[in-house]
């Protein structure tokens, strides 16, 4: 496949293979100096970076619509470093994140918003292996009326063929109704252990 690779420092280009290399929070060193470490008052810290952020904040001057025109639904999973492993830079895309990168009645809505009013075109869907919905089962749902005494509404959305679930997020996309560009539609599964892409064949 092919990756337009915007710079702000450097030229632009256009970087195609078969395998996308990622990145993964498991690559960034720990303990150093201002990193987030167990038994911190986790969003204490959070605030008090996004203070120094600030002092050094400037507007970009950015307009809302993503640069390259993509929309990217993947899963919540924090060894997923989606800018920094795609070559995106900020203003580039709209990210859409959840458990599994499954697309849900709000992953339609969000991308049906990234389309029509935000000037999207193509779409491209990130699960990976050893996602912790292929750990679970509808009985979830259950489990938790059991517990608080109210049944979800929303499904669980688990699955075991992490590519069949890939397939079915991108027929779901292709199918929507409300979505205007459905022919750049393609999907992805992320190893872990590897940090590649490797496609899925949506037939």
């Amino acid at each position: 496949m092919t990756f337009f690779v915007p710079s702000h420092s450097g030229p632009e280009r256009w970087v195609t293979s078969n395998v996308v290399a990622m990145t993964t929070s498991a690559a960034v060193p720990t303990g150093s100096e201002g990193a987030i470490t167990p038994g911190d008052a986790v969003t204490d810290r959070l605030v008090e970076a996004n203070r120094r952020y600030a002092e050094a904040f400037t507007d970009p001057g950015m307009d809302a619509r993503p640069v390259l025109h993509v929309a990217v639904v993947a899963c919540m999973d924090a060894r997923l470093d989606l800018h920094q492993a795609l070559g995106l830079q900020l203003g580039d895309c709209h990210t859409i994140r959840n458990a599994g990168g499954v697309v849900t009645d709000d992953v339609i809505r969000s991308l049906t918003i990234s389309q029509r009013k935000l000037g999207t075109r193509s779409i491209v869907l990130i699960h990976h292996t050893g996602c912790g919905l292929e750990s679970l089962t509808e009985d979830f749902r259950s489990e938790l009326e059991m517990e608080v005494g109210q049944r979800p509404a929303w499904a669980v959305e688990s699955f075991r063929d992490v590519d069949q679930d890939v397939r079915q997020s991108m027929q779901r996309v292709r199918t929507s109704p409300f979505l205007l560009h459905k022919d750049d539609v393609r999907g992805f599964v992320f190893d872990v252990r590897t940090g590649l892409l490797r496609e899925v064949d949506p037939a």
